[in-house]
C-alpha cells in the first residue's frame, strides 16, 4: 500500500542544501524576515527561545529539532531581554563559518546546527500547505545525527555530494514529520494520518488516485457513516475528501507533465479522468493554466 507521507516528500523534490553552525551568549536576539523556503535546526547544547510568526513561542533545549516547511518570519534569542538584530536571509551573504550572536568571546549559552534547502516542485505551495507551519520534535537522536551528516556533507566537496544531500534531506523530512505529534497538529496531512480511520481512506486515495471514488466508498473504508466521515476528514485535513483527492490528482499530473514523455490524454487517464478535455478543464481550474501550457513552461 502506498505511503502518503513518502509520496508527498518525493513530489516536493528537495535540493540545494545549505548548513551552518550558530551560537549565542549573553544578551542576544536575531529577527529573520520571511524566507519562504524550508529550514531546519537542531540544538547541540544549551537552550534558547524561538518565536515563529503566528505561533506560540517555544523553548528549545539540547536535543530538540525544528523544521519550518515554509519558514515565515521568526525571532530566536537568549533569555535576557535584547533588541533583535534584523537579518534578511535572501540578501545576507552565506557565512563561511559558525555565526556567533551576543557576547563574542567565551563559551556560548547555546549552540545550534541549522540549514535550509529548496523544494524543486511546482506543487510545493499545495503540498507544504498540508504540513504544519512548525514541526518541533524533542530528544530524538536520529534527527540530530541526520543534521550532523547534512552539515558534514555540505562542507565537503566530495563526488556525489548533491545526490547524498538530497537523500539525507528526504530522510530528515520523513523522520521529522512522522515523529511530529499528529493529534496536536493543525489541520493537514499529518493530522489526517494521525487518525487511524482517516488514514485508511487517505492511503486508498494515494494507492488508486484514478479510481472514481465517492465519499460513501471512502467512508466505508474508514468504517464511518458518510456524514461523520465527511465532517471528520474536513476538520482534520482542512479540505473535504473530494477536494483532497482532486488536489492529489493534480499534484501527480503536474509531475507527469514535467516529464514530457506522456500525452495529455495519457496523463488524464493516469489520474482518473475519462477524457483529455475533462482533465484540461479540471487542471486549469486547479492550477490556473491549461496542462499543455504548464508542460511547456515546466518541462
Amino acid at each position: 500500500m502506498n505511503d502518503p507521507l513518502s509520496e508527498v516528500i518525493s513530489l516536493l523534490q528537495p535540493r540545494a542544501v545549505f548548513s551552518k553552525g550558530i551560537s549565542g551568549a549573553g544578551r542576544w536576539a536575531v529577527r529573520y524576515s520571511d524566507f519562504g523556503e524550508p529550514s531546519f535546526c537542531t540544538v547541540l547544547e544549551g537552550s534558547c527561545l524561538l518565536a515563529v510568526d503566528g505561533e506560540d513561542a517555544i523553548t528549545l533545549n539540547a536535543g530538540d529539532f525544528v523544521l519550518l516547511p515554509a519558514t515565515p518570519g521568526f525571532t530566536i534569542s537568549g533569555f535576557e531581554p535584547a533588541t533583535p538584530e534584523f537579518i534578511d536571509p535572501k540578501a545576507t551573504p552565506v557565512p563561511t563559518g559558525e555565526v556567533r550572536h551576543g557576547t563574542p568571546d567565551g563559551d556560548p549559552d547555546v549552540r545550534l546546527l541549522g540549514g535550509y534547502f529548496v523544494f524543486d516542485s511546482p506543487n510545493a505551495e499545495l503540498l507544504v500547505s498540508l504540513l504544519p507551519a512548525v514541526v518541533h520534535v524533542r530528544g530524538i537522536d536520529r534527527l540530530a545525527t541526520l543534521v550532523r551528516l547534512v552539515a558534514e556533507e555540505t562542507s565537503a566537496q566530495r563526488s556525489g555530494r548533491d545526490l547524498v544531500l538530497t537523500r539525507l534531506v528526504e530522510v530528515l523530512l520523513i523522520e521529522a514529520l512522522r515523529l511530529a505529534p499528529g493529534d496536536d497538529a493543525p489541520p493537514g496531512l499529518l493530522r489526517g494520518l494521525g487518525d487511524t480511520r482517516l488514514a485508511a481512506a487517505i492511503r486508498q486515495m494515494h494507492e488508486a488516485p484514478a479510481r472514481p471514488w465517492t465519499v460513501a466508498q471512502l467512508a466505508r473504508t474508514s468504517a464511518l457513516s458518510r456524514s461523520a466521515f465527511f465532517d471528520r476528514f474536513t476538520r482534520a485535513v482542512g479540505l473535504s475528501p473530494m477536494e483532497y483527492l482532486v488536489a492529489w490528482r493534480m499534484a501527480i499530473a503536474r509531475g507527469l507533465l514535467r516529464q514530457r514523455d506522456m500525452s495529455i490524454a495519457d496523463v488524464a487517464e493516469r489520474v482518473g479522468y475519462s477524457s483529455a478535455s475533462t482533465f484540461s478543464t479540471a487542471f486549469s481550474r486547479q492550477v490556473g493554466q491549461p496542462p499543455r501550457s504548464f508542460a511547456r513552461a515546466h518541462g
